[in-house]
Order: C-alpha cells, then sequence, then structure tokens
C-alpha cells in the first residue's frame, strides 16, 4: 500500500492523516505538495481536513483548482481511492468529483465536537470496516459542512447506495442528514467528520482506525 495525503496552504489535518496512515498501512504517506502537477505511484490519496486558502473566496474553490488536482481527478477516474475529509469533501464537490455543494452550517456557527454516524452502506471500500446500521464516533470541525444537493440527485443518491454514513444528531443542517457520499464509482469518497482523529484511546475513541484500516484492506 502506497498512500499519498495531498497538502494544501492553511490545511491543518494533513500531519493527522498522516499518522493516521502509518498507524495502519506501517508506511508513511508521500507527502504531496499542492503545488506540484504529477503525483507520485499510489494506492490511495487523502485530501485532508483544514482551511486550503483560509476558505477564501469558497470553501475549497481555489484549492480545487490548484495543479495537483488535476492528477488527482485523472488518478480518481482511472479507479485510484481518493478519500477527502472535511475540507478535503469541499474541495472533491468543487473539483466535480462529487455532486452537490458543502455551505454555511445552518446554525451559522462553527461546530467542533464529537458526533454520532451510522453506516448506511457497508459494501464500499471505505465502509468495509464497519456492518450497516453500526453507529460509530467521529469529531466535527467546520463552518461550511451543510451538505446540499437538489432532491433529484438526492434521490439518485439514496437509491444508488452512495450514501456512506449519515449523522444521528445533524451538527449543521445537511440534507437527509448525510454525512458522506460516495461517487459512482465507489471509489471518492466524501467525509465531513473527522476519523483520522479518533485512531486511539487517547484521542478518545479508535472508530477512526476501524475506518481506515478497512480502506487499506480493501484497497490492498
Amino acid at each position: 500500500m502506497k498512500p499519498a495525503v495531498i497538502v494544501f496552504p492553511a490545511s491543518n489535518c494533513d500531519r493527522d492523516v498522516a499518522v493516521a496512515l502509518e498507524k495502519t498501512t506501517g508506511k508513511a504517506p508521500a507527502m504531496v505538495w499542492h503545488a506540484d502537477s504529477d503525483l507520485p505511484d499510489t494506492d490511495f490519496i487523502v485530501l485532508p481536513g483544514g482551511f486550503s486558502y483560509g476558505d477564501y473566496l469558497r470553501s475549497g474553490a481555489m484549492a480545487a483548482r490548484s495543479p495537483i488536482m488535476r492528477a488527482v481527478v485523472e488518478r480518481a477516474k482511472a479507479g485510484t481511492p481518493v478519500l477527502g475529509i472535511c475540507n478535503g469533501f469541499q474541495i472533491l464537490t468543487e473539483a466535480g468529483l462529487l455532486p452537490g455543494a458543502l455551505l454555511r452550517n445552518a446554525g451559522l456557527n462553527f461546530v467542533c465536537r464529537m458526533t454520532t454516524l451510522r453506516v448506511e452502506n457497508s459494501q464500499s471500500m471505505f465502509t468495509s470496516g464497519f456492518y450497516e446500521g453500526q453507529y460509530v464516533d467521529f469529531p466535527v470541525a467546520h463552518h461550511d459542512g451543510n451538505y446540499f444537493a437538489d432532491d433529484e440527485t438526492l434521490d439518485r443518491l439514496e437509491g444508488e447506495g452512495r450514501v456512506a454514513f449519515r449523522y444521528v444528531d445533524n451538527p449543521n443542517g445537511s440534507a437527509r442528514d448525510i454525512a458522506g457520499v460516495l461517487n459512482e464509482s465507489g471509489n471518492v469518497l466524501g467525509l465531513m467528520p473527522h476519523p483520522e482523529r479518533v485512531i486511539s484511546p487517547l484521542l478518545g475513541g479508535v472508530d477512526g482506525l476501524s475506518f481506515f484500516k478497512g480502506v487499506i484492506d480493501s484497497a490492498a
């Protein structure tokens, strides 16, 4: 397994993801700067959380146009697994790899707390470490995590089993309590909560460790 983490200006979770990946793969991931135009040989790409470009213009909009994203889009379309966490989810929608958009939280406040999610589809590579209907706890930390899509798109996501995770106690107003969505091929996941922050009892939980182990085992 050769994972890679994309590093954008003002990313603040890239090192957390790197620790989670090294803990589950036994090797440090490649850290790829956003201004690079080529990706190394990699089996798994992660767009981390943070506030790329200070959320200027629109969260994820500028990062989605970084040079490295052309290579990320090409790899994703070729089948390489791509995970976008929080700001990474925003970037994936802005890059056109996932439908919908992440709007300002319904309460207009920054939300930072533990949330409980329900696993909606355990058949994807990103949810293979869980069973359908399982409850897991991941923290959130965002100001623009309110997932929005039109009803036709939401119906399609539901009908195709592309809702991976759903909030039990919706912290941001996301449509139909959606916390994570898959692309049509199932190799791209956008996830607003942070699994990389719960990979040890010392961090308050281990559900994130199960998440990454499941992804790595499936990708391998």
